[in-house]
């Protein structure tokens, strides 16, 4: 019990430094953050220089109001700070801005905050392309962020082909997947764009295992070529586990049981085990989406259960399990980290969620190392549906930051 009551309460990794492209909170009571871009769910966050806006949200588990404000930093293509003067990428003062909407939780056991705000805004308009996070403080402590929300504004001068492959240079319809890349950088100005142009190349927005610091198989007439690099060849996993906790008195799907256990509500999801073979699924490659079962005032009147996964096999050695995707915020931190029931022999983990839809696995990590592996409790299959995304950066000779020039995205099925 003490376990999952703790997450809601104690402060978890509040200095780490996270260089990547996740949404992600340092301390457990904020919880479910989402930034969308021009309204539309489950699309990247990555919007066109000078038009649109990006929505960002995420709830406050404690019960009063706690003022927040939020500071924008430009950052490089590996997501570090650019270093660039604050004017030189935004207007507005930076920093200050406190987060001023915000609606208590309806009719929830479990009473939260839900707080949102919008950029651009009146206050800051953001001036360059590139990637850009949005730190989030509270008012106890102006200098060590509560939650880091990241995306990309996207000034369009390269074109990417992408292709992907089953037929591999390490196998042939087997478990991998393997990403060759055209780039064409005719209308791009640049002295020398084997060294100018930096693509990075995604998995289903998986941070652990992105691809960085490419050199291109040869060049074409204004074409950068990446063919047959075993770099870019990746397990190919297999569909991502779903559920839905939408009824606080009704099971839905693969929930086993609900259970009002005070002073919270617990959905104990149906008992995992390792994947031995592909089955075909509909899946949304690890994300969620908010709602309950009236689909009404979501953001708010939506409840938070704890949940409980358990993985049934025998322990894995040599390394950790972690419970993974969107619902903890793709990052394998201790928190998201499986215990090993030695009585049951199960992995387990407790975590509070809030009602909706949701993607998850299982991902290994050996000691020693920070990609997880889906071998061991997913499997590695050729069909399974992955998305690939492909962002170019532009570092001209001189140049002070990266512009993102070039950005696609492909889903994979055979």
């Amino acid at each position: 019990m003490n376990r999952f009551y703790s997450i809601i309460m104690g402060l978890v990794c509040s200095t780490m430094s996270v260089c990547a492209q996740v949404n992600v909170s340092f301390v457990d009571n904020i919880r479910t953050i989402q930034a969308q871009v021009n309204g539309k769910w489950g699309e990247q966050p990555v919007m066109l220089l000078g038009s649109g806006y990006v929505d960002i949200s995420f709830d406050d588990l404690q019960r009063d109001y706690m003022r927040y404000t939020y500071r924008i930093t430009h950052c490089n293509a590996n997501w570090e700070s650019s270093g660039l003067y604050e004017g030189d990428y935004m207007t507005g003062i930076n920093g200050s801005t406190v987060i001023e909407s915000y609606e208590p939780s309806v009719n929830t056991e479990m009473l939260y905050n839900h707080y949102k705000f919008r950029l651009p805004n009146a206050t800051h308009r953001l001036l360059l392309s590139g990637n850009y996070k949005v730190d989030i403080f509270d008012d106890v402590d102006d200098e060590n962020p509560v939650a880091t929300v990241c995306f990309s504004l996207l000034e369009p001068k390269v074109g990417i082909d992408i292709k992907v492959s089953a037929n591999t240079d390490i196998d042939s319809y087997q478990n991998h997947q393997q990403v060759d890349l055209n780039i064409n950088y005719q209308t791009l100005t640049t002295s020398n764009p084997e060294m100018e142009l930096i693509p990075v190349v995604t998995q289903n927005r998986r941070w652990d295992n992105r691809v960085m610091n490419l050199k291109p198989s040869y060049l074409r007439p204004n074409q950068l070529v990446y063919t047959h690099n075993r770099s870019l060849i990746f397990p190919a996993g297999n569909e991502y586990r779903r559920f839905e906790i939408l009824s606080e008195y009704v099971p839905t799907m693969r929930v086993d049981r609900m259970k009002y256990e005070e002073p919270y509500y617990h959905a104990y999801i149906f008992e995992d085990l390792p994947v031995k073979n592909y089955k075909y699924d509909q899946d949304q490659n690890g994300r969620f989406l908010i709602r309950n079962s009236n689909n009404t005032n979501n953001d708010t009147e939506s409840d938070y259960f704890i949940t409980h996964f358990t993985l049934k096999t025998p322990q894995l050695a040599d390394g950790d399990l972690y419970l993974f995707g969107d619902l903890t915020d793709n990052m394998m931190w201790d928190e998201n980290r499986m215990e090993y029931n030695l009585i049951e022999h199960q992995y387990e983990i407790s975590i509070p969620l809030k009602q909706g839809s949701y993607n998850y696995q299982y991902l290994f990590v050996r000691t020693g190392e920070a990609v997880g592996q889906t071998g061991p409790t997913e499997g590695n299959f050729h069909e399974t549906e992955n998305e690939y995304c492909v962002y170019v950066y532009h570092r001209p000779f001189g140049g002070r930051y990266d512009k993102l020039v070039g950005f696609k995205t492909v889903n994979y099925k055979e």
